[in-house]
């Protein structure tokens, strides 16, 4: 149900915009989020958006320079990452959150309470 794309390779300083497309529900009834995983890390919270798209919230470390959004009419949720860091390289997943359209704290977040995408892979050069 949920596709993730636009991940590649990237020089540090660069941009890079993931999508993650949803089928089958009406999105704008559920938050949105987006988690990354480096290796040899646990997976950490990037992003969530409400089903709305009026509230958004941020890890510290992405804090202004991603920037998530979402396109209800499409399906579909964007992540804008800017200015990337070698830290940032990891894979990102998109995950749906069918239990409310609203967003939680970041750390909080079960896994099982979530729907996932299958990941796509960020490589930043430095």
């Amino acid at each position: 149900q949920l596709q993730a794309s636009g991940g590649g390779l990237v020089q540090a300083g660069g941009s890079l915009r993931l999508s993650c497309v949803v089928s089958e529900v009406t999105l704008s009834y559920y938050a949105m989020l987006w988690f990354r995983q480096a290796p040899g890390k646990e997976r950490e919270g990037v992003s969530c958006i409400t089903g709305s798209g009026g509230n958004t919230d941020y890890a510290d470390s992405v804090k202004g320079r991603f920037t998530i959004s979402r396109d209800n009419a499409k399906n579909t949720v964007y992540l804008e990452m800017n200015s990337l860091k070698p830290e940032d390289a990891a894979v990102y997943y998109c995950a749906a959150d069918f239990l409310s359209d609203k967003c939680n704290d970041l750390g909080s977040y079960i896994d099982n309470s979530l729907e996932w995408g299958q990941g796509t892979q960020v490589t930043v050069s430095s």
